[in-house]
């Protein structure tokens, strides 16, 4: 079984959406290829449910690959069987985590399952599951057709190919922009971007949702790859950008982090659970929260069932130093 994974949750970013609407049979066939890769006779399309239009593009896409005999227990003819579906997903953040993805297909709560065993091994009803980005698999037709050499001749030697960015409605020329990975941020969003607009002033840059981390304006010289942004504190993630300007105070920002976390966890485990809302309470009350902040980053990030809990302590943090004085008390 493949799943290709279209339940994009991290605000900022649309990549996904604009496949499934613009393209879906570049993404079906993505997941056609990766299916005959591994032997596997079904796959699923899991869409966002926020994503209507592309829901029923996608279930379109099906149909029509069904009627040309690109799709059935008999492809144009031969030996080969593949049966492809399109679901709705559940609505929650947590649930695009490919365990909690996994039990949301099987009907259960969208919550994230301890690891091993993994999904390859024991997956959706058991059986080896290989979920993969909605992105991921679209890019597999152009690496097919002109080689995988070509495409790791984009992005740097350690973290080859593209990445599709999208940049918030704040920046003057906003949209989604295919950019190869180790490209500066910089460069994003000043020539991409067109800086912001009205000629606002940037004070922090969001990368890759609100627990991707967050950078301050003059750091933004990092490039686009995951190494690059781990070692600023931040994580690449659905590489979404949202900038925020000096009308946003950052408390405002800071206490959105903490909504966030504690409005989508989904409750599996109790650092997550319990942290996240305490969180809240420190962001909420105005002052700078006490010693017992460092121990509760130390319990989310070493605890946590899944990424989700471990990603709140490193997204506060580059928070709190892309603001500096103002968020000081939230730097470990």
């Amino acid at each position: 079984m493949v799943v290709a994974n279209g339940d994009e949750g991290d605000p900022g970013s649309y990549a996904d959406r604009l496949l499934m609407e613009a393209d879906p049979g570049r993404v079906l066939e993505g997941l056609a290829l990766a299916c005959f890769a591994c032997g596997a006779r079904r796959g699923v399309v899991l869409v966002r449910s926020e994503y209507p239009a592309a829901l029923a593009r996608m279930r379109e896409a099906v149909r029509r690959a069904y009627a040309d005999g690109h799709l059935g227990p008999s492809v144009h003819g031969t030996a080969t069987s593949l049966d492809l579906h399109v679901v709705q997903g559940a609505g929650s953040y947590v649930a695009g985590e490919e365990t909690a993805l996994i039990a949301g297909l099987e009907g259960g709560r969208g919550c994230a399952r301890p690891r091993p065993p993994y999904p390859t091994e024991h997956g959706l009803w058991d059986a080896p599951t290989v979920v993969n980005n909605v992105e991921t698999l679209a890019a597999v037709p152009w690496i097919v057709r002109y080689g995988g050499r070509a495409y790791a001749r984009r992005g740097t030697s350690g973290e080859t190919g593209t990445k599709l960015v999208c940049l918030s409605e704040r920046f003057a020329r906003p949209g989604c922009y295919e950019v190869e990975l180790g490209t500066p941020v910089r460069r994003i969003v000043t020539e991409l971007g067109g800086g912001l607009k009205d000629g606002a002033g940037l004070t922090a840059l969001q990368v890759g949702g609100p627990l991707g981390g967050f950078l301050a304006a003059d750091a933004l010289d990092v490039p686009l790859s995951e190494a690059g942004l781990s070692a600023r504190g931040a994580a690449l993630g659905h590489a979404g950008l949202v900038a925020f300007d000096g009308r946003v105070a950052p408390e405002d920002v800071l206490r959105h982090v903490w909504e966030f976390a504690a409005a989508e966890s989904c409750g599996a485990c109790s650092p997550c659970r319990v942290g996240s809302r305490r969180g809240l309470e420190w962001a909420s009350s105005g002052a700078p929260p006490d010693q017992a902040w460092e121990r509760l980053s130390r319990v989310l990030t070493g605890a946590s069932l899944c990424a989700f809990g471990r990603r709140i302590p490193p997204a506060v943090h580059s928070l709190a130093r892309a603001y500096g004085d103002r968020l000081s008390g939230w730097v470990p």
